[in-house]
């Protein structure tokens, strides 16, 4: 037996890895074309932001916000675990508050909050995110909370 060839089951958990980090290069290279290559076409992200249409076209605009309120914006994954058909990521998101987001004028600020994500993946791409960010902790470190 070949031990140097990856089983079916790693080459899938490869590219399931693969899929998640694409998610996250899309913010990281402010290129929202790539989330194409990283969700399905149905994909569901839970909860939409508010004004977020649902599949990859809704994601796009929020890329583009948030490279404009942080054109350094930086998502690093701290954590990734792992099972067929789903990842859990524990990670982090950083940036300098140069551009407007939800109505905060820029505060020149660099922050660093946390996300939690969950996703399911079909064994090539990312079917369903369900995520969570720390808002709170953002607003606290730009001294200032949105009026939703």
């Amino acid at each position: 037996m070949n031990t140097s060839t990856p089983s079916i089951q790693e080459a899938r958990l490869a590219a399931e890895r693969q899929a998640v980090y694409r998610l996250y290069d899309a913010f990281n290279r402010q290129d929202p074309d790539l989330i194409d290559a990283a969700v399905t076409p149905d994909w569901n992200d839970i909860p939409l932001a508010p004004g977020q249409e649902p599949g990859p076209e809704g994601i796009k605009p929020i890329i583009r916000a948030f490279a404009a309120a942080f054109p350094d914006v930086k998502i690093t994954v701290h954590d990734m675990v792992q099972l067929p058909g789903k990842i859990a990521v524990r990670g982090e998101i950083t940036g300098t508050h140069n551009g407007e987001l939800f109505g905060l004028a820029p505060t020149g600020k660099a922050v660093s909050f946390r996300i939690h994500e969950f996703h399911e993946l079909d064994g090539e791409r990312v079917t369903t995110t369900w995520h969570m960010e720390d808002w709170y902790g953002l607003f606290l470190q730009l001294g200032q909370f949105p009026a939703f």
